[in-house]
């Protein structure tokens, strides 16, 4: 599978400026062969907590109507993030709308990130998602989310690649790498990780560190790559061949795990 992997420098809470920005982008993915492009978290406004500008309804999303639009334009796959309301909160969400513009998965971000208040604006989802696109099994997680091995281990029982899309700060890109890493090797499957660039409405710093990291933990190297957009080739046999030559899985003890938890 051909996978587009974009690292936008986001337009702070700006919705219409980002889409057209990713409008070109997945233009460009498609015109190299990609079958799937993704974008950073809350694609089309950055991560903000100011959900009184930035939550749309569920049912009646227009960034989502947008990239259902972009989808069916170019008969590619998209990974985005978007904010819901949810009560008197919202969620953080990643869908993805495969190729024909229907929304094959919504996945719900189980981890506000609580030391830095996102919990006051945001509620946590309860359940790992997992997605069949193509011939790969696709898990979501989003930012935050890459500290918590468990659910990557979950999503491992069932999936080839795992994706995890985010808007990580600069000052804490090392976590970024290494924790990437070790969810590949960990649970021998494919990571992906998608990150923005720039600087925010916060003042916070981000550098290009988008990435794909095969189940031998070993960064994948990119087929092209222009501006902020880099394209890899990911092939699913590597997983069964890589398993079947250095298999870790079938020792794991997941009831002893849980009553240590």
């Amino acid at each position: 599978m051909r996978v587009a992997l974009v690292s936008l420098n986001q337009v702070w809470e700006n919705k219409s400026e980002n889409l057209q920005a990713f409008r070109t982008y997945v233009q460009r993915a498609k015109a190299q062969g990609a079958e799937l492009v993704i974008f950073p978290e809350m694609t089309l406004t950055a991560f903000s907590m100011n959900i009184s500008n930035t939550a749309e309804d569920r049912g009646s999303s227009a960034s989502v109507e947008s990239f259902k639009g972009l989808a069916c334009e170019h008969q590619i796959a998209i990974l985005f993030g978007v904010v819901y309301v949810d009560g008197n909160k919202a969620t953080n969400n990643a869908v993805l709308i495969d190729s024909s513009g229907a929304v094959k998965a919504c996945y719900r971000k189980i981890h506000p990130f609580a030391f830095a208040g996102e919990d006051k604006a945001f509620n946590g989802g309860g359940e790992i998602i997992s997605v069949q696109l193509g011939d790969m099994k696709i898990g979501l997680t989003i930012c935050y989310d890459l500290r918590f091995p468990e659910i990557y281990s979950a999503l491992g029982n069932q999936c080839d690649l795992i994706v995890n899309i985010a808007n990580w700060p600069a000052r804490r890109v090392n976590h970024w790498n290494v924790l990437l890493k070790a969810r590949a090797i960990e649970n021998q499957v494919f990571m992906v990780g998608v990150n923005r660039t720039g600087v925010d409405g916060n003042g916070l710093e981000y550098q290009k560190s988008s990435q794909v990291i095969n189940p031998n933990g070993d960064l994948q190297t990119p087929l092209f790559s222009q501006d902020e957009m880099d394209l890899f080739e990911i092939a699913p046999s590597f997983i069964s061949q890589f398993r079947q030559s250095f298999s870790t899985r079938q020792d794991r003890k997941p009831a002893f795990y849980k009553s240590i938890l």
